[in-house]
């Protein structure tokens, strides 16, 4: 059975990426904050934070356990400040916390993975935004982050090339994190995160070139 990790995988769009992969016949590494204490069949619950090492040499060692690493989904991720300030009065503390859990984690968690990734010919799937080619006021912070991880992913994909590096646009979703986004709005139009599932499964059956990937643009899998 392949086995793949998926951080920030206890709500929205981790969740049901993990949930996906499971149903499909993955065994699937999880992380986050709170996580239930007894995961369904196929999920290994490994609770924590990201920026631990600690918690990161588990994640990689409970996928190990199982048999090596195929997939890396780089999901977990934070805001920052809600509703989103502009820069001149981004407070710089929270700038750091914003870099370290989108951009220095989840590059940490991978060296890690690389070894059994290179042996596996397996992909890292870096979950990324809009906002990070795009100038939305507001969102300089949060998407300078997401504009490092595309940058730090397509170098990777030069400097590895057994394995498919994506930087995954998934596109807005009803998630807390987008709620947090725009508070007091209503978001109930915006899809549920389950619907990533099908484009999603259908990038891993079909493993295209390493690169930018917007969700939107797959269809389900054949």
């Amino acid at each position: 059975m392949p086995v793949a990790i998926v951080t920030g995988a206890s709500r929205g769009l981790g969740r049901a990426l993990a949930t996906g992969l499971v149903d499909t016949g993955w065994v699937v590494v999880v992380d986050g904050r709170s996580l239930a204490a007894d995961p369904p069949p196929g999920v290994v619950a490994v609770p924590g934070d990201l920026a631990e090492p600690e918690h990161r040499a588990a994640l990689i060692a409970a996928a190990e356990w199982h048999g090596g690493v195929d997939l890396l989904v780089n999901n977990a991720g934070i805001l920052g400040p809600s509703p989103q300030p502009p820069l001149a009065e981004y407070p710089l503390d929270m700038l750091l916390d914003v870099f370290e859990i989108n951009v220095f984690a989840p590059l940490a968690l991978t060296q890690l993975a690389l070894p059994s990734l290179r042996l596996r010919g397996g992909a890292v799937v870096n979950v990324s935004s809009d906002a990070a080619v795009e100038a939305y006021a507001g969102w300089g912070v949060y998407g300078g982050a997401k504009a490092s991880v595309e940058q730090i992913s397509r170098v990777l994909a030069e400097e590895e090339p057994e394995v498919r590096v994506w930087c995954v646009d998934p596109g807005d979703l009803r998630t807390r994190m987008h709620q947090e986004a725009f508070p007091g709005e209503d978001i109930s139009d915006r899809p549920l995160p389950e619907t990533a599932v099908p484009p999603f499964l259908r990038l891993l059956a079909d493993r295209p070139s390493s690169g930018r990937i917007k969700l939107s643009d797959l269809g389900v899998p054949a």
